[in-house]
Formats: C-alpha cells, structure tokens, sequence
C-alpha cells in the first residue's frame, strides 16, 4: 500500500456510538499504555465495516446506501450487534464522509471476508484496546496485512 494512502486510512476519523455519546478517533496516536484510560468502546472487540465506493470507485449514492444496507442485514442475520458509525476527513475544507457499520465481537478472519465481498481495500478491527487496519484487497497489497495503529480521542 502506498503511504500517502496508508496515512489518508490511518487519520480517518471515526464517530463511534457509545454510552456517553459519540467518540471521534482515529488510528494514529501515539502508543496507549493505559487503555483504561480509553473510552470503554475502544477497549471492546469490534469491526469497522462499510460497503461504500468499492476499490474507491465512487458509486451513485443509492448504489451505496443499497450496498450498505444489504451488509447490514447479513452482520445482523450473523447474529452480531451492528451500530452505525461514520468515516471522515479531519479536515474541515474536507468533504468526504463515509458511513460504516461497527460490528461488535466481530471474528477477524470474518472480518477480512466482508471486506473482500464488498471489495473494500481496508477494514478497521480493535482488539485489546488497539486498532488494526487490515488490507482486504489484493491489489492493494496482501489479503490480512495488517498496519496496527493506536487510538488518538479526538474532541
């Protein structure tokens, strides 16, 4: 993977439901030693899904919702808990949004095959309080590699 692309993946911004309200994070903060001290959403075993702009070819908006939408349904009938959640720039000239699904409790390995099914070049796991981002797309670089990062709690 390139690195202006592996940085652009690495300082998305993610706005994720949790208890107390919406948490913004993204991947490259500096090394947690304490993920006590992390929001407790951050410390839970999840995936960051989205079927959106497959291979980041942009699609009409009603193929995107109708993708995003159908990955919903298949996380649900999986049996797992599936809260919406959305990717951004930081940037406040930034336009680039992009919904996503958190799936809770989610199986790396199974992880990785949503995103190949829906042709995602990346897909987002937490585990023990640390944030992988995962290579899903072959064209990119080889399917499971991972580039770990750490959490940086934006305000």
């Amino acid at each position: 993977m390139e690195n202006p692309l592996l940085r652009q993946y690495l300082a998305t911004v993610y706005e994720v439901p949790s208890a107390n309200g919406p948490v913004r994070a993204s991947l490259d903060g500096d090394v947690v030693t304490d993920p006590s001290t992390l929001p407790e959403v951050l410390t839970r075993p999840f995936a960051l899904l989205t079927a959106y702009n497959p291979r980041s070819m942009l699609l009409p908006r009603k193929v995107n919702d109708a993708r995003h939408n159908v990955l919903r349904d298949l996380l649900i009938l999986g049996c797992y808990r599936v809260e919406a959640c959305v990717g951004f720039e930081e940037d406040p000239e930034g336009t680039w949004r992009e919904p996503a699904w958190i799936a809770h409790a989610m199986d790396r390995d199974e992880a990785i095959a949503f995103g190949r099914v829906f042709r995602q070049n990346t897909i987002v796991m937490c585990r023990n309080g640390r944030p992988e981002l995962i290579v899903t797309d072959p064209t990119c670089d080889d399917v499971g590699k991972t580039f770990v990062g750490n959490w940086r709690v934006r305000g």
